[in-house]
């Protein structure tokens, strides 16, 4: 019986051949797509998810109330990590965990540069990262201990085992001593290093991290086994009263946790302080999308097999007659399905093998097939049998119900319920597919608008060399000496990129004030130069300037802080920052230091020209970048022998912050591209076949005088007017998706009207041209061969 089914079905497949084509490719192109999207998912959901003890490790974030406003983080005071192991049973291990830094390693005669962090002693005992060689429980214990990758290992050491014991120094200021080698920490970790420092140094050179009314750090916690999170949360929301003494009704602090492997895809807090929402907006976008594109495939098969279905109508009618029950018709269709979607599997296996690799460079992954892994067969085993359920079940229903008699007197028609049916399907696969394009619209128009939104300073030809070493000490020499390079044209200094100033201060205070108001000021230092180099605008006021002595404790404000102080005339008006009673210099115009997600902060900037920490900022001639970076490399080898020359483009580290919104840009154009595609295939068949299906008519209506372009009207009109249909039903749930989507932004491009109307232009041009190719040949076609079709 199953190899009768099975020549029936190969024998359908040679005899239709375009119309088998369309199936398979149709299938073959959404499944695929799907599978893409599947992976991508996957690798999402498993970003942080092998740590052993991730079931019981936890971040603990602050939500800080002030005036009403709150702002929430995970940070805390350095040495709260510390404290909470000491006087919380629940507490099995605790590690404060500080940021990523780029130093500078010397041993066997290289010198290397390296991404580290500090953590605590109990880091490796909390984090599975795999031991090569050490001990979790000795690796970080005194201030002079340090973890290195296995690449860190061999670049130095030849090997993890011959790392051990060895010296190594750091920042050209401390020898180390190496007590342990992990194993290179995986891409699926948001957490990228490869060396880790003990947290006492940390706390050397970082002394207010000491202070409880101060944060930054991150507080990492393992909970011991049967403690409930829950009543633990509850338990230390105001952990921070007995030590933060600065607390008022009107200012305080409340902590929470959240579950380290969950903090990756749900990263975002509301403004009630709350978790909400993240990178999983965009797991459930794409996933939403993958289900599109496999609905608009099976829609293909399902109206190409139902509209075919009077070409078999003999078959089915001969075969009832001779006493075949309709479950054994149903069950050979769906068969004929499931070898169809087969088909399209093993084709889509082989397209995502060619595409994996420029799959992985657009998104910045390195997905690999899991060949050897059996839940992923599992997965394409659900993923072949649902599509065939899914795609096969109505043909199989809907040919399965033909009465034999009127089958075998030729009387069969559709019914009015199996035609709209049809348009039905047409209609849910143009819409879906033009949901897709108005979706690309929106976000590729909100991605360009990040690009080139002006941000209050010229992010071109701005540069930034990291403040190290000698240099430090040497800042004005380097300075000075660069200026007369060719290529450089204007340098200064901050102590945090201009792309990411977060460091927040409530120790701002001016005449008129509230005593009982703590509003969170932005605070950066900076050298002289400064809104120069950048190319600021001041409405108000000056730069820093060498001829005033005074200005070490005068602070330029921006127009957000302006507003809260209230000054008018703010030029020489008293402010205290951090206690040191000053005046206030310039005002500049508001520009952003921060990404577009979030609202321009108030900001006060100081003098920083001494302070040992930063980065320098260099304006570069136009057109003169390389000779600028030949010139400035020249400089740094000669002033800070002992240090690698490095240095970031602004413009990149700008790019850097809205990458997810780029590979979604990029993401939503292809698979607009794919539905839209997937959807022309169904339509261009639906067309073939119902030209097919009108032959005798246009035969007839061309020898009464019809004009062809009567007839290629009489064929696109219907097909038009069911993409317009689809359109007015797109339109709103694309905007009510968008919307929400567009929620995450501050600063937005928003959605238009035009961008609609684009869209189903678009749908509609598409649709016409499928159309066209076909009601073109049918209207020309001889009508005495028309006639004499039998």
């Amino acid at each position: 019986m199953f190899k009768n089914y099975l020549k029936t079905a190969l024998r359908n497949l040679w005899k239709n051949k375009a119309f088998s084509f369309i199936n398979v490719m149709g299938l073959a192109l959404g499944l695929t797509c799907s599978l893409l999207i599947m992976l991508w998912v996957n690798d999402e959901y498993n970003v942080d998810a092998f740590h052993k003890n991730g079931a019981r490790l936890y971040s603990v974030y602050e939500r800080q109330y002030r005036d009403g406003l709150v702002d929430a983080f995970h940070g805390g005071p350095g040495v709260m990590a510390d404290e909470m192991k000491k006087v919380l049973p629940e507490v099995q291990y605790a590690s404060n965990y500080a940021w990523s830094e780029l130093s500078t390693f010397e041993a066997n005669n290289k010198i290397i540069k390296e991404e580290g962090n500090h953590a605590g002693a109990d880091f490796f005992r909390m984090f599975t990262y795999p031991l090569l060689a050490g001990k979790a429980e000795t690796a970080l214990q005194s201030p002079y201990d340090i973890a290195i990758s296995k690449k860190m290992a061999e670049q130095f050491f030849g090997s993890p085992a011959a790392a051990i014991g060895k010296s190594i120094r750091y920042q050209n200021k401390k020898d180390l001593n190496v007590t342990a080698v992990f194993d290179n920490v995986p891409k699926s970790s948001t957490s990228q290093f490869d060396y880790i420092l003990n947290w006492d140094s940390f706390l050397e050179i970082n002394s207010w991290a000491k202070d409880w009314t101060n944060n930054g750090p991150r507080t990492y916690l393992t909970l011991r086994e049967g403690t409930d999170a829950k009543t633990f949360e509850r338990k230390i929301s105001r952990f921070l009263d007995h030590y933060n003494k600065e607390q008022t009704p009107h200012s305080y602090i409340r902590l929470g946790i959240q579950r380290y492997g969950d903090m990756y895809l749900h990263s975002n807090f509301d403004k009630q302080g709350n978790l909400s929402g993240g990178r999983i907006q965009y797991v459930q976008l794409f996933s939403i999308v993958a289900i599109f594109i496999l609905l608009i495939a099976c829609i293909n098969f399902m109206n190409l097999t139902t509209a075919r279905s009077l070409k078999r109508s003999k078959e089915i009618g001969i075969r009832k007659v001779v006493g075949a029950l309709r479950f054994a018709l149903i069950r050979q269709f769906i068969g004929e399905a499931l070898l169809i979607v087969f088909i399209a599997v093993l084709i889509s296996l082989m397209i995502v093998i060619l595409v994996l690799g420029k799959f992985n460079q657009l998104t910045g992954k390195e997905i690999q097939l899991p060949f050897s892994d059996s839940t992923f067969w599992g997965s394409i085993a659900a993923l072949l049998l649902g599509t065939g359920f899914l795609s096969g079940s109505y043909p199989a229903l809907y040919l399965s119900s033909f009465k034999p008699v009127r089958v075998l007197k030729g009387t069969l028609k559709f019914s009015n319920g199996a035609l709209w049916f049809r348009k039905g399907l047409v209609v849910l696969q143009f819409m879906l597919s033009i949901v897709l394009i108005i979706g690309t619209i929106v976000v590729s128009k909100q991605v360009n608008f990040i690009q080139t939104y002006n941000l209050g300073y010229d992010r071109e030809n701005l540069l930034y060399i990291p403040l190290e070493g000698d240099l430090l000490a040497k800042y004005e020499l380097f300075k000075n000496k660069s200026l007369q390079m060719p290529g450089v044209k204007d340098i200064s200094r901050i102590t945090d990129l201009p792309t990411h100033i977060e460091n927040g201060t409530g120790g701002v205070q001016w005449d008129g004030k509230d005593p009982n108001s703590d509003i969170n000021f932005t605070q950066s230092a900076v050298g002289y130069d400064f809104t120069k180099t950048m190319h600021l605008k001041l409405v108000d006021g000056r730069d820093f300037s060498k001829d005033f002595k005074t200005d070490s404790v005068g602070y330029i404000i921006n127009e957000a802080a302006l507003k809260i102080i209230g000054y008018k005339g703010p030029v020489g008006k008293p402010l205290t920052f951090w206690q040191k009673k000053g005046k206030i210099i310039g005002v500049l115009k508001d520009f952003h230091f921060n990404s577009l997600h979030t609202e321009i902060n108030p900001m006060v900037l100081r003098l920083g020209e001494n302070i040992e920490w930063g980065a320098a900022l260099v304006r570069t001639e136009p057109g003169k970048t390389k000779e600028a970076l030949a010139s400035l490399e020249k400089t740094c080898k000669e002033l800070n022998p002992k240090f690698p020359f490095t240095y970031k483009f602004s413009d990149e580290e700008y790019q850097k912050l809205y990458k997810s919104e780029q590979v979604v840009g990029q993401l939503a154009n292809y698979f607009a591209f794919l539905g839209i595609f997937i959807s022309c295939l169904g339509l261009l068949g639906l067309v073939i076949f119902t030209a097919e299906q009108r032959t005798k008519e246009f035969g007839i209506r061309k020898v009464l005088g019809a004009s062809p372009g009567s007839l290629f009207n009489l064929l696109s009109k219907e097909f038009l007017l069911l993409v317009m249909i689809a359109f007015v039903i797109a339109s709103p749930i694309a905007w009510i998706g968008l919307h929400k989507w567009l929620e995450n932004f501050v600063y937005k491009a928003g959605i238009a009207w035009w961008m609609f109307l684009v869209a189903g232009l678009v749908a509609v041009l598409i649709a016409l041209i499928t159309v066209s190719f076909q009601a073109i040949k049918a209207a020309v076609a001889n009508p005495v061969k028309s006639l004499r079709t039998e």
